[in-house]
């Protein structure tokens, strides 16, 4: 409003103010250079939100909300989802700049966004994860794109992804243990090679059994 030389005393600051103070964003709309109006916006958070954030804690994992909002108005949406710290009026390349100082404390971050202005915060993180719904910009950077815009699917993916690390190290470890056994008994003489060619098969029926049993993960907070 400044630079198209609106006036001070004719954005409505006290105005501006109360609506701020309630936590809401304020916006002054001017005709020309008079301000006309002041439109106040709040944020709604998703119903899921809270289930999704609980259930992230539940999995050790600290929560931090990053908005170019007022401090009252992310204060208000941090308290309803319940956040375990929040940073406003970020400026989208001050977002950036958050993963990577959190980076520098020693986190593993994993940035959640769907804005064009979240790309560079979703390519500094370890991990980045897109809704569905986002700009394709971010849908690109992002390592994970989830298929709907629902915060549940957020501990989801993670939980998801635990679960196949596990199989892949229960697989290595069926896999080595049959060369383990296997090679030291063929040096010596004392595995045909008949039986070395059953374990061969048992030890790839035994990877492919174990990793088709992923199909019955059932996700723990999706309905």
């Amino acid at each position: 409003m400044k630079d198209l030389n609106v006036a001070p005393s004719m954005m409505g600051d006290g105005l501006v103010k109360t609506y701020e103070s309630a936590g809401k964003t304020a916006v002054t709309v001017a005709l020309g250079d008079r301000a006309i109006g002041v439109l106040a916006f709040v944020d709604q958070a998703r119903d899921s939100a809270r289930e999704a954030v609980e259930s992230l804690k539940k999995q050790g994992i600290r929560t931090v909300m990053i908005t170019g909002d007022t401090e009252l108005a992310a204060k208000n949406i941090a308290d309803q989802v319940g956040v375990d710290e929040f940073q406003a009026r970020v400026q989208p390349e001050g977002k950036n700049e958050v993963v990577n100082d959190l980076k520098e404390q020693g986190y593993h971050v994993a940035m959640v966004g769907d804005g064009i202005n979240d790309a560079p915060a979703l390519a500094a993180a370890d991990l980045g994860i897109a809704m569905g719904s986002g700009a394709d910009v971010a849908l690109e950077t992002a390592g994970v794109t989830l298929m709907r815009s629902e915060p549940k699917m957020i501990p989801t993916a993670l939980d998801i992804s635990k679960a196949t690390l596990r199989k892949i190290r229960q697989n290595l470890f069926w896999a080595f243990i049959y060369n383990i056994i296997g090679i030291p008994l063929a040096a010596l003489g004392l595995l045909s090679p008949v039986i070395a060619g059953a374990a061969m098969a048992m030890s790839s029926v035994s990877v492919v059994t174990n990793a088709m049993l992923l199909r019955r993960w059932k996700p723990k907070n999706m309905n």
